[in-house]
C-alpha cells in the first residue's frame, strides 16, 4: 500500500490545494478501497454524510487529485474512469463481464520497456498491463 492519507494531504497543503472535509472524505476512501472505484460509486458511499456534495464536485477532486499526483485515472473497456490510489506499480485484471479491477503483483515487465525503446527510439514513460477475463464471483454465477 502507498501513502498515508496524511502523506498524501501534505503533499497537496504543498501544492497550495486548501484540505476541506470532503476532500479528506474522498480521498481516504479511496486510499482505503481495494475497488478503483468510479466517482459515482464514491458518491453514493459518501452523500450520506455529505448530503450538500455533488457528484461535480466528486469528479473536480478527483482531477485535482489526478493533477496533484495523489491517484491515477483508469480508463479501461467501459465509459466511466475509475480511480486507484496505488501509485506503486502493479498490474490489473479485469472482468469482462462485471468489470471489477483486481491488482496483482507481478516483478515489472522493465524488459518489455527496454525493448519497445530499441525498436521504436521512443523515450519510454511506463506501460500497463490489463489481463482480461471472467473474475471468480461472475464464474460461480454463471456455472450455477
Amino acid at each position: 500500500m502507498g501513502a498515508t492519507v496524511e502523506q498524501a494531504l501534505e503533499q497537496l497543503k504543498s501544492t497550495g490545494v486548501r484540505m476541506t472535509p470532503q476532500r479528506y472524505a474522498i480521498l481516504s476512501y479511496l486510499m482505503h478501497s481495494m475497488t478503483h472505484p468510479t466517482a459515482d460509486e464514491i458518491y453514493k458511499s459518501l452523500s450520506p454524510s455529505f448530503p450538500s456534495m455533488s457528484v461535480a464536485t466528486i469528479y473536480n477532486n478527483l482531477r485535482l487529485f489526478v493533477e496533484a499526483g495523489l491517484i491515477r485515472e483508469l480508463t479501461y473497456g467501459d465509459d466511466s474512469s475509475r480511480f486507484d490510489a496505488d501509485l506503486s506499480e502493479h498490474y490489473h485484471a479485469i472482468c469482462r463481464s462485471c468489470g471489477t479491477i483486481v491488482d496483482f503483483d507481478y516483478p515489472p515487465l522493465t524488459d518489455v520497456e527496454a525493448a519497445a525503446s530499441k525498436e521504436t527510439g521512443f523515450k519510454v514513460e511506463g506501460h500497463r498491463m490489463e489481463i482480461y477475463g471472467i473474475c471468480a464471483d461472475c464464474t460461480t454465477r454463471h456455472n450455477h
